[in-house]
């Protein structure tokens, strides 16, 4: 990696564009598939959404090289695995209590939204655990960080690629909270080079949080 040259210009396009996919297939979701084939609409949105992420990934990948299955070593792997479980007790045990509190109002609407997930578990499993985190340690980390900091040097493009990562987020917990993990990813970017160990940092701990969620929300009903 690390012949992509980037300026924030090129990367607020490439963010945008992606939030614009994600609106699309949301838009579809709500409007369409809910209402032409409510019982199967969740199964056809997930389908839409992995053809729209193979298709970004692919428009980005023929525009700049980026080596998705690079550098994917055992200390890696474990260095990953140790951030899934840092994250969790960072934030979820922590970081987020104390942001929910200052911002209630937001922390409502993530319970809200965390309880649609659940009446879907399987496909709210794919793409929280799995689609998502993919796609955004390809743009965050493997693109956006990786040709920032060729321009802007580490730490600026650390702070400008987990400043994206927040916004993407839109409610003030997340956010918050993901510009800390987007921090943290970073930094294991950094140290790797490796987008696979930073998407396996990415889907463990949103594996753990779905989980410990369900849980809750099971024991709660």
């Amino acid at each position: 990696m690390g012949e992509n040259t980037l300026k924030i210009s090129t990367a607020i396009i490439w963010v945008a564009a992606y939030f614009g996919i994600m609106l699309f297939y949301t838009f579809l979701n709500v409007v369409v598939w809910r209402k032409a084939f409510p019982n199967h609409s969740e199964w056809i949105n997930i389908i839409v959404i992995i053809i729209c992420a193979i298709g970004f990934i692919c428009l980005l990948k023929s525009k700049y090289k980026i080596n998705l299955l690079s550098n994917v070593t055992l200390t890696g792997i474990l260095l990953a695995i140790f951030c899934s479980i840092l994250f969790f007790l960072l934030l979820d045990k922590f970081l987020d209590p104390i942001f929910e509190s200052v911002f209630p109002q937001s922390e409502q609407d993530y319970q809200e939204t965390i309880q649609s997930l659940i009446k879907s578990p399987v496909t709210s499993l794919l793409q929280v655990c799995l689609i998502a985190p993919i796609i955004e340690e390809i743009l965050m980390r493997g693109f956006i960080l990786e040709g920032l900091k060729n321009f802007y040097g580490v730490v600026g493009a650390l702070f400008i690629s987990a400043l994206f990562f927040a916004i993407l987020h839109f409610n003030m917990v997340q956010t918050l909270s993901a510009f800390v993990c987007g921090i943290i990813l970073g930094l294991l970017y950094i140290k790797t080079n490796s987008i696979p160990c930073c998407i396996i940092a990415h889907c463990g701990y949103n594996l753990i949080s779905y989980i410990e969620n369900v849980l809750k929300m099971r024991i709660l009903m």
